[in-house]
């Protein structure tokens, strides 16, 4: 691993008195593709307000069944100071007072284990939760430096990119029972969110594997899987001072247990993205390995999210756990992969405010 500190380590130091915003968040997957769970802590600080910083806990039950959108979207904030977020490792954890004393608002994540309670408005969810799966981590960047100085201003790894998990959850009510619902674990941090970014992770995947993508490797058959891969990947832009950088897209994937990560200068230099508000598509090549894919998401199984920057300018979070994806893996020497995916998380980030997407908190 490039980064030498704890993947899930908190980065966050509130003595700094620097902008910084930084998440820690769960996704979970029904091996239909009709439901998903997001969960997500965060920390916001803005060098303009010494001293405040604040947590917050989201979750997003997404909820497609009978053919009709019925996602629930929830938030609360509170001050940092009454968080937990470990030094050394997954941990955080806070708990709010209801009335009389009782505990209502509350989160837990650590490894193995979530449960909390979220609340806005007429809408709750509730969870209680086990996963499991192996701590290795996908690491984009290519040097240590980039993690921990100030170029890019995002920072992103996923610890945990294959997990499954198992527990029930409860939302407006209503049960879900979760058994060996694929997912993962992300954790990010920086001084702001990127100005334009497209992120995307798939590890379920349908049964139908006989998909095109054009004429390349036409001539050799497909694997038809029972898969065991794991892709994701992200593109972005970033300004520096009134510069805005070219898109740079980086992509991990793991097959069969061994993992490619297309972040050299070459491959980067090579690889190609393309972000829209609905759409994100992208390809690499490395001499151990190709991989394209494509995503995309109606505009019913999108969820706008609100993500300020502590600088000022408002970033705009179109999130879907409930994406369509089509993915070409061909390690060298082995037949292509070409698989789809009805269960799949894409995010887009756009400052454009104009995005069509249905703001929920």
């Amino acid at each position: 691993m490039n980064e030498p500190r704890d993947p899930n380590a908190v980065r966050f130091d509130p003595a700094a008195g620097a902008d910084h915003v930084e998440s820690y968040f769960l996704k979970a997957n029904d091996p239909a593709g009709d439901r998903a769970l997001w969960i997500k802590a965060t920390i916001f600080a803005s060098a303009r307000e010494p001293g405040r910083a604040l947590t917050e806990g989201w979750a997003i039950a997404f909820d497609r069944r009978g053919g009709q959108s019925k996602h629930v979207a929830v938030k609360h904030v509170l001050p940092f100071a009454d968080a937990l977020f470990g030094k050394e490792g997954l941990d955080v954890a806070w708990s709010l007072s209801g009335a009389g004393g009782a505990s209502e608002e509350r989160m837990r994540i650590r490894p193995g284990e979530t449960h909390g309670r979220i609340a806005r408005r007429e809408h709750a969810i509730r969870w209680d939760l086990r996963f499991e799966g192996e701590a290795s981590p996908f690491v984009p960047f290519p040097h240590a430096s980039m993690y921990r100085g100030k170029f890019p201003k995002s920072k992103t790894l996923t610890p945990y990119p294959d997990l499954v998990f198992s527990g029930e959850v409860e939302v407006d009510g209503e049960r879900w029972d979760l058994s060996n619902w694929r997912g993962m674990q992300g954790h990010n941090w920086g001084r702001g969110h990127a100005d334009l970014y497209a992120w995307c992770h798939v590890n379920t995947w349908e049964s139908d594997a006989e998909l095109g993508f054009g004429a390349k490797g036409a001539d050799r058959r497909p694997e038809v899987p029972t898969v065991d891969l794991t892709v994701e990947a992200l593109s972005g832009r970033v300004r520096v001072g009134p510069v805005l950088t070219p898109l740079v897209t980086l992509v991990c994937a793991r097959f069969r247990g061994v993992t490619y990560t297309w972040n050299g200068p070459l491959e980067i230099a090579r690889a190609h993205g393309d972000v829209g508000l609905r759409r994100y598509s992208f390809s690499a090549e490395s001499r151990a390995a190709r991989i394209e894919g494509s995503f995309e998401a109606e505009t019913d199984d999108m969820v706008g999210l609100y993500y300020p920057n502590p600088d000022g300018p408002m970033t705009y979070c179109l999130n879907s756990k409930l994406a369509r994806a089509h993915v070409r893996f061909e390690a060298s020497g082995r037949p292509p992969v070409v698989v789809k995916s009805r269960a799949a998380a894409l995010e887009i980030g756009t400052r454009d405010a104009d995005h069509g997407v249905r703001m929920h908190v």
